[in-house]
């Protein structure tokens, strides 16, 4: 039987790092972002490398969910951005996974995701979509499925790792904590654009505590806007072995 795993996240988080670790595992394949150029055909919207994506992906959900079903193997580890899900798509299928959910701070969302791209708007930073997926795979469950934070993983990786896969009923490998460096045949066809740091990496690195930069206002509202649903997902989160700080608050632009 293939154990499929959903793992459902916002941009600028450390999905790829998870990605990579779990790809890491030898029981273990992965899929990046299958829904990508879905979402670009149905919104229109001009991402880095559009083209590129539209050409590597199906643009019909309901092929994305065969294919995604074609695949076996003891366990199969899908990378899901949760603003990719846009309504019409159905979501069915998410009731054959085992979700989870990879949060992170709003405001650190948006202060990343900027520098890679222009603009932002609160669905483009999925924070409202994951909560709605969270509710109904609880629902659905009759819990709440695992949550994970990312300052979590990078300051606490083998405890927090643990957890995760303890929650997902499935065994910890040793070979998630680390991986070699560079591009995976399994990325998206995006990775130039997006993928630069986590390519040079090997491993789960400790965060810096370091202040971002103001938020413009019209980000920051973004982020006020972002927050009750953070913090309803983060009330679940699978807590660290030792408390780390929280981030540094974010200041506004006057």
């Amino acid at each position: 039987m293939t154990i499929r795993i959903a793992m459902w996240s916002g941009p600028r988080n450390i999905s790829t790092a998870m990605m990579r670790s779990f790809e890491n595992r030898p029981d273990c394949q992965v899929v990046d972002e299958p829904f990508y150029a879905a979402y670009l055909a149905r919104t229109g919207l001009d991402h880095p490398m559009r083209d590129e994506v539209l050409a590597a992906q199906p643009h019909d959900w309901r092929d994305v969910v065969t294919g995604l079903d074609a695949l076996g193997g003891p366990l199969v580890y899908e990378k899901h951005m949760t603003h990719h899900m846009l309504p019409g798509f159905g979501l069915d299928w998410v009731a054959g996974r085992r979700s989870a959910f990879l949060i992170r701070d709003p405001a650190e969302v948006l202060a990343s995701y900027v520098a890679r791209r222009a603009e932002a708007t609160l669905d483009d930073i999925g924070v409202v979509q994951q909560r709605a997926l969270f509710d109904r795979v609880a629902d659905t469950l009759g819990q709440a499925p695992p949550v994970v934070r990312g300052a979590d993983i990078l300051a606490h990786p083998p405890a927090m790792l643990c957890a995760l896969c303890d929650a997902l009923d499935i065994p910890f490998r040793e070979q998630m904590l680390s991986w070699p460096a560079g591009r995976r045949a399994s990325d998206g066809v995006w990775a130039p654009a997006w993928y630069d740091a986590v390519e040079r990496s090997t491993a789960f690195e400790a965060p810096e505590r370091r202040e971002y930069p103001a938020l413009p206002d019209h980000l920051a509202r973004i982020a006020d806007a972002a927050r009750p649903h953070y913090e309803a997902l983060a009330a679940h989160r699978l807590k660290p072995p030792a408390p780390i700080p929280e981030p540094l608050p974010f200041r506004r632009t006057v």
